[in-house]
């Protein structure tokens, strides 16, 4: 019976379902299989095209169309059937072959060279370049744009809040003003790099037999160039060639690009955060949604939930994406199954990635700035000018600038009034004296609005 989304132990099969629907053609059970079938079909497509490897091929037009339409038409109902080899042979894999060769009876010259289905492969060939297609598919179709729809956002808001003065604040404290709109092109200088870390992994892909030694493959055809014929097959599937591994492939750039995903929930992490942080002050507010509540007992909350689920979602993203980084590289000896057991959730540990960014996305799309909340908090805090003057001061020699403004400033409130009357007492020149007396906390943003711009 079909899995009701109550009945699912993984959120990402019950609450979140619908928004993890994206990864399912890439990471479901069905879809690994679908992936194994086309890796299986391409490897006897490739063996029969060699002239090298007699008793083969060639396969006509119609015998190669005949396979890819196998892999292209890959159904659910297909899926049931390996699954159900698989029950009697209590190998997934080798599920896969006999599959093959049942649906091959169907057209003569490939019945013909049925046996070569699988030829002199181990199952980690056929899994590594699984894998690695589903990883980078669901990159290019799913990861990367949502990770780019969230950093054209942020621009968005960078270039429309780049003049927008606010109160920056370091250690919590009030600090050197900024501009919204600088504070959100951080974001988008970072995750653009994080982006690219993504998108640059070349994955690598092996297919060289039980040890990575071509034992059998040479055995059967001793004066073929295998490693040759193995490059060119891995590189035909967009790959990078591995001529060096034990059963499997080691993972190593499949770990690069854990790391790099990783590296960009980090970065999501501290986004949620301060995005959380600038709705708790007010700076920004968010849009009530109609028949909404935001607790079960005070009427008045909008609560930032969506940056809630966002970080909570990401937490659990790295903790899969750490722990797969550590343990794939490590396999016992030539190999062990372990590696087999933990890339199944491969999908789990994107899922929630991806989870998360649509959450953040979500909760961008909910807010917007309160200038006069902003404004307000700015014209408080006029100790913030305590950095600009003494800086003057520094420049035209007067005696310990920093002293004196920190004896008028430090943990205290200071108001327009008392800092200009500070000014006007200072024995510089009086052009920079006119200068530092009109300066208010909100012109003071240095270069913020230009770099907010310029991303």
């Amino acid at each position: 019976m079909p899995l009701d989304s109550l009945d699912a132990i993984s959120p990402l099969d019950g609450r979140y379902a619908s928004q993890a629907d994206a990864l399912r053609p890439y990471f479901s059970e069905a879809a690994l299989i679908g992936y194994r079938v086309r890796v299986e079909i391409e490897w006897l497509i490739a063996l029969a095209a060699e002239p090298g490897l007699a008793g083969i091929g060639p396969f006509s037009g119609a015998g190669t169309r005949f396979l890819r339409e196998l892999a292209a038409g890959f159904s659910a109902a297909d899926a049931q059937r390996v699954k159900a080899i698989e029950a009697q042979t209590n190998h997934d894999v080798k599920a896969i072959e006999y599959w093959l060769k049942d649906r091959a009876r169907d057209q003569a010259e490939v019945a013909a060279a049925s046996e070569f289905i699988h030829f002199a492969c181990t199952s980690e060939d056929i899994n590594n370049l699984s894998y690695a297609l589903a990883v980078c598919e669901c990159r290019s179709a799913v990861l990367l744009p949502r990770l780019e729809e969230i950093v054209a956002r942020l621009r968005e808001l960078a270039h429309r809040h780049a003049d927008l003065a606010m109160l920056a604040r370091t250690h919590g404290q009030a600090a050197t003003p900024t501009t919204l709109g600088k504070e959100m092109a951080n974001f988008v200088e970072r995750l653009s790099r994080a982006r690219e870390g993504i998108a640059g992994v070349m994955l690598t892909g092996k297919a060289n037999g039980a040890v990575g030694n071509y034992n059998a493959h040479l055995v059967a055809y001793p004066d073929f160039d295998w490693e040759g014929f193995g490059r060119r097959f891995v590189e035909s599937l967009g790959l990078a060639f591995n001529a060096y591994t034990t059963q499997i492939e080691p993972h190593d750039t499949l770990v690069q690009l854990l790391d790099a995903l990783a590296r960009a929930n980090g970065v999501l992490l501290d986004l949620d955060r301060d995005l959380w942080g600038y709705v708790s002050l007010g700076y920004l507010r968010q849009k009530a949604k109609e028949g909404e509540v935001g607790s079960s007992t005070m009427p008045h909350k909008v609560n930032p939930i969506d940056f809630e689920n966002s970080e909570g979602n990401l937490g659990v993203a790295n903790a899969l994406l750490r722990h797969l980084a550590e343990k794939l590289p490590v396999s016992r000896w030539q190999r062990d199954l372990s590696d087999s057991t933990v890339l199944r959730n491969l999908g789990a540990a994107l899922g929630h990635s991806y989870v998360a960014w649509g959450a953040t996305l979500k909760g961008l799309a909910k807010v917007d700035a309160d200038p006069v909340r902003i404004a307000a908090d700015l014209d408080a805090n006029w100790e913030v000018l305590a950095e600009a003057v003494q800086t003057v001061m520094r420049r035209h020699g007067l005696p310990d600038p920093y002293e004196q403004l920190k004896a008028l400033t430090r943990g205290r409130r200071i108001d327009a009034q008392a800092m200009r009357a500070f000014i006007a007492g200072l024995a510089l020149p009086e052009a920079e004296k006119r200068r530092l007396i009109e300066l208010t906390p909100a012109a003071y943003i240095g270069m913020a609005a230009l770099l907010a711009r310029r991303v």
